[in-house]
């Protein structure tokens, strides 16, 4: 059946409406980046740029790195972005823009997040990099979606009763990343461990600046939290809308994060886009 124009809005021009990409523009590995401007400092270091196109916050490049083809794209920031992203890229490569049918062979993408985070522990130090091997996530957006098969309900539960997750919030869930990404990236140079995705920058993650906090010791209680040895390392904003969608879609990802600032210590780095810089080369060189 084919999908209604409500539905997947594809524009004049044969591009799909946010991202404003065809199928012919998206590569089988996709880095994510959240600001539009971090989209250069990624594909500077291509050996060529074929594509190249923005609208809104949703900024593209398509290039060789070592004769192996890369897009990049800006997400924005949050959940509410990723669900557009994903999904948007989902079609581009699994439904038929002619027909408006699902594919009947799929394709697997691999989606590799380079992002910045603060961490909960206070051991951790600035400037070091995560990979994540869960998302937990905070931020409502997955539960739009059937969810049962993919979320690990033990550490939901563990992480509801050592935190005292109110139940007016939305309920949280725990998405695990692709193991094989993981390994690839990982190295003496990088830690593993659990990140909160939040659904906001200030009280959601424990910001107070004017406005009181629901929980003020929720960030303490993270970091405290245990399960078989999984801990909370850092808080940020769209890791868990990755690893769930993804994993929903039959797409491999994997979030590296850079660790900017120090929550527990209440400090941050001195050095932020030299940080960020070194992630990026650290990650190509990997991909």
């Amino acid at each position: 059946m084919a999908i209604q124009t409500s539905e997947l809005i594809i524009n004049p021009d044969g591009s799909i409406y946010h991202l404003n990409l065809k199928p012919e523009h998206v590569a089988d590995t996709v880095i994510f980046v959240g600001d539009p401007d971090r989209v250069e400092r990624v594909t500077q270091h291509f050996d060529r740029i074929e594509f190249s196109i923005q609208k809104r916050e949703f900024k593209t490049q398509t290039g060789y790195l070592n004769k192996k083809r890369i897009t990049v794209i800006s997400t924005g920031i949050g959940t509410d972005n990723i669900d557009i992203v994903v999904n948007e890229l989902d079609a581009l490569v699994n439904i038929d823009f002619k027909t408006r049918q699902i594919k009947p062979k799929l394709k697997q993408l691999d989606i590799v997040r380079i992002g910045t985070s603060g961490t909960v522990q206070p051991h951790i130090n600035l400037d070091s990099y995560i990979i994540n091997t869960h998302g937990l996530d905070l931020s409502g957006t997955l539960q739009a979606y059937n969810t049962q098969e993919i979320n690990n309900s033990n550490i939901v539960n563990a992480f509801i009763a050592q935190t005292s997750w109110s139940a007016s919030k939305s309920n949280p869930l725990i998405i695990q990343g692709n193991t094989e990404l993981i390994s690839k990236f990982e190295s003496s140079l990088t830690l593993k461990g659990l990140t909160a995705t939040a659904n906001g920058f200030y009280g959601p993650q424990g910001r107070k600046l004017r406005l009181a906090l629901e929980d003020p010791l929720l960030n303490k209680k993270m970091a405290d939290f245990s399960y078989k040895g999984l801990q909370i390392t850092n808080i940020e904003m769209e890791t868990s809308g990755i690893y769930g969608l993804a994993k929903l879609l039959g797409h491999r990802a994997v979030s590296l994060n850079a660790i900017l600032a120090n929550r527990a210590n209440g400090t941050f780095s001195k050095t932020p886009k030299q940080t960020i810089e070194n992630l990026i080369t650290y990650t190509l060189e990997r991909i």
